[in-house]
């Protein structure tokens, strides 16, 4: 007899695979700890990592912090004080509920836990390695909790095996990180790296946390939605249409406090923004949803960032309603008054009321235009032209109103004939026909004969018209466009100027024009050359995190072609001895912190990458032109941007000069 095959996993190697979907790299560790800390009443959260979180990972909160049994009971699996029952996770007020991060963080690192709640005078400490319990003792510690995770994924050696891009699992811990903390603006938060801040984020509102994790450029481009309905409550800011970007990483939706991703609401956004923005681009959003806990679902996956939503199909219509209004407040779009009352009066046609009468049409089949005959102004002298069918009115000096003329006197003209005998007094020419024409009497005979030869051609007149064989094909030249030239420059000393291009009158954005300058010449710089450098009398010293000085020592090359001379000295300290010379006078660190972001998002993308970094630098450098620029040196400017390959647009897409038109200043001045 066979034995039997089915056995119960022991508990260490079931939370070992469950961590597998809780914990699957460092940043999830991180996320799952501080959402706890968030729980516990925390008013400050400080985050440090060594290694990409691999060797280190200690988070300290100032919570309320945990008696010696809840300690111990903490790393139990399924142990939880956010939950009494099943139901209770369809009234969820806080992050976590399930009771399986700690215990599956445990199974897989080695974690030390010192906590104290106020009430107590002294703390514990308590330690768990690979799911195991080790010890529980008395320590002195602060109020509050200090999770201390080492070694992680030394229980499993595949998984660690595979988190071998130590950028990547940086580049994720900031990302949860800065998750975490819009959430949460009240919170102070700080992320550390290997012992050295490198985000430090204060309490304050929900506009200036926005301002802090992303930077200062996005401070002009927020426009606040703010809608309350029964179903949801929508809260939060939106970028303007003209800040939309082809990579967009702000973008961030929150519902109950919690971050979650959602392609059905994604669209909702983008249809906001229908013909508002290039179709490959999208908008900044940082959106705040308040909805009855038990209308929506985050027990879907491990990591609760999707969720459900009881009213999915109006929800999404509310938030493209919201969000398009908030854009028709700023101007973007036009916004209809459905508050007016008062009734609109339109105009109805009155029953048999003729407004216009169709004129008739006919064809006439024998023309031709190619013939001898028509070129040389002798036409057929029997043909007839029966104009019955215009019925064109003409004014009735003596004769009956309404009457047709149906034909011409052939003593008038050679092109027509067969007429019969009406006054010319009777002809529609007698009017002021033309703008600025005297009457015509076509009773006088010297008028008249004024008036037809000018109006058409005689028997005995040559025809100016040339006749063209309909066998010759003569090839259609187009004139190539001319060079962009600039004349008449002037500038006004406020960061324009206005200058003439092929008889037009141009305004120039001067910063504009100076960033797609430099732009182009960092990006010939990047590709096979070096920027110009500007050595500094005393060399700058920064101390960078290990991250970033990884990334620095990464990317030296590009560095070095955009003009920086820096000499890297270990740990972190980086000498800076030159600067580009675009930007001398700007603070070098802060643009080398930015450089850095943008190589970090990169990675691996190398093109994009340096393109990013060109845009970044000529941004910067556009900054140092004066706005007293005198004419002479705008004229300079302008010629070299007319040997740029677009010269229209900034990299960004912003319009670099505009045609001032004569009508626009007629409007101005109406």
């Amino acid at each position: 007899m066979e034995e039997n095959k089915i056995r119960l996993l022991p508990e260490i190697v079931a939370n070992q695979i469950a961590a597998g979907e809780v914990v699957d790299n460092p940043s999830s560790a991180i996320k799952e700890m501080m959402e706890n800390a968030i729980d516990a009443g925390a008013t400050s959260v400080t985050v440090n990592f060594r290694n990409g979180g691999l060797e280190l990972i200690q988070v300290v909160d100032n919570g309320c912090g945990m008696s010696p049994i809840d300690a111990r009971m903490a790393f139990d699996r399924h142990a939880t004080s956010k939950i009494r029952d099943f139901d209770d996770v369809y009234r969820l007020q806080t992050f976590g509920f399930r009771g399986e991060a700690l215990a599956s963080i445990a199974a897989v690192a080695q974690v030390e836990l010192r906590t104290r709640k106020a009430e107590d005078e002294v703390g514990t400490i308590t330690i768990v390695n690979g799911g195991e319990f080790i010890s529980q003792t008395p320590t002195m510690c602060p109020v509050g909790s200090q999770f201390m995770v080492r070694n992680l994924f030394y229980t499993a050696p595949a998984r660690r095996k595979f988190a071998s891009d130590k950028a990547k699992m940086v580049t994720e811990i900031k990302k949860v990180f800065r998750q975490v903390a819009l959430c949460n603006p009240e919170i102070r938060c700080e992320l550390m790296s290997n012992d050295m801040p490198i985000m430090t984020l204060p309490s304050g509102s929900l506009s200036e946390r926005i301002v802090d994790v992303v930077g200062r450029h996005i401070k002009t481009n927020l426009l606040e939605v703010a809608v309350d309905t029964s179903l949801v409550k929508i809260s939060g800011y939106v970028g303007r249409p003209a800040a939309a970007k082809q990579k967009n990483n702000e973008q961030y939706l929150f519902v109950n406090g919690r971050y979650f991703r959602s392609s059905q609401i994604y669209r909702a956004i983008m249809k906001a923004y229908e013909k508002l923005i290039p179709e490959n681009s999208s908008p900044s959003y940082f959106l705040y949803l308040d909805v009855e806990t038990d209308r929506v679902d985050v027990n879907v996956s491990p990591h609760k960032t999707e969720v459900r939503f009881a009213d999915a199909e109006d929800l999404y219509q509310i938030i493209t309603s919201a969000i398009r209004s908030t854009l028709a407040k700023s101007g973007s779009i036009g916004m209809m008054d459905f508050d007016n009352k008062v009734a609109i009066d339109i105009p109805v046609l009155g029953g048999g009321a003729a407004v216009y009468q169709e004129p008739k049409t006919s064809s006439g089949r024998a023309y031709n235009p190619f013939e001898a005959g028509y070129a040389d102004g002798a036409a057929d002298p029997n043909m007839t032209v029966d104009m019955s069918m215009y019925d064109v009115p003409y004014i009735d000096d003596g004769g009956k109103a309404g009457e047709q003329i149906t034909s011409a006197p052939s003593s008038r003209g050679a092109a027509v004939s067969g007429l019969k005998d009406v006054s010319w007094s009777q002809m529609p020419f007698n009017n002021e026909f033309a703008l600025g024409a005297e009457p015509v009497d076509m009773e006088d005979e010297e008028q008249y004969e004024e008036f037809s030869s000018n109006l058409i051609m005689g028997e005995d007149e040559e025809s100016s018209l040339e006749f063209v064989p309909s066998s010759i094909g003569l090839q259609q030249s187009f004139e190539e466009p001319s060079a962009l030239e600039f004349s008449d420059v002037y500038s006004p000393g406020n960061g324009y100027a206005f200058a003439k291009s092929g008889g037009r009158m141009m305004v120039v954005d001067l910063r504009r024009a100076k960033e797609r300058i430099l732009y182009d010449g960092y990006i010939a710089a990047l590709s096979c050359g070096a920027a110009s450098s500007q050595q500094l009398l005393f060399p700058e010293e920064l101390t960078l995190s290990l991250s970033d000085y990884s990334l620095l020592e990464e990317f030296a090359e590009e560095f070095a072609a955009l003009g920086f001379d820096l000499q890297l000295q270990g740990e972190g300290r980086v000498q800076v001895c030159g600067v580009p010379s675009s930007i001398v006078g700007q603070s070098a660190d802060c643009l080398l912190y930015e450089l850095l972001r943008e190589a970090e998002q990169r990675g691996n993308m190398a093109d994009k990458m340096r393109e990013d970094m060109a845009r970044v630098m000529a941004v910067s450098g556009s900054r140092n032109i004066s706005h007293n620029i005198t004419g002479e040196a705008a004229m300079q400017l302008l010629q070299q941007l007319k040997e740029c390959e677009n010269y229209s647009f900034t990299p960004s897409g912003k319009a670099i000069m505009a045609e001032l038109t004569a009508e626009e200043l007629r409007m101005k001045l109406s």
